[in-house]
């Protein structure tokens, strides 16, 4: 596949990301199977499929501003939490409406 035909959404995703989805296809899809595989609890694998799906909606969605999505992707990641996401989103919103 030519490099300019590959998804946004896959090339948005980090190298841990992808690791994740090619043993999740591998395993069939079998969460079960994904938790043996990597000696964690199920509702672990759970919550990172969860957050795989946060990452790929959120680079489908690129009409946002970078700042933006890069705030989300720091909540969808849990280095902030997503109270504190809306609130700076929305400051930067209003920021951005009082200059114009």
């Amino acid at each position: 596949m030519d490099i300019d035909k590959i998804p946004q959404w896959i090339l948005a995703l980090e190298q841990e990301d992808t690791a994740f989805l090619k043993n999740f296809v591998l395993k069939s899809g079998s969460l079960k199977e994904i938790a043996k595989f990597y000696e964690v609890s199920y509702p672990t694998v759970r919550l990172r499929l969860d957050k795989l799906i946060q990452k790929i909606e959120m680079s489908d969605q690129q009409k946002e501003e970078p700042f933006q999505s890069f705030i989300k992707g720091l909540a969808v990641d849990s280095r902030i939490d997503l109270e504190t996401a809306k609130i700076i989103i929305e400051k930067y919103k209003n920021e951005r409406e009082n200059r114009s």
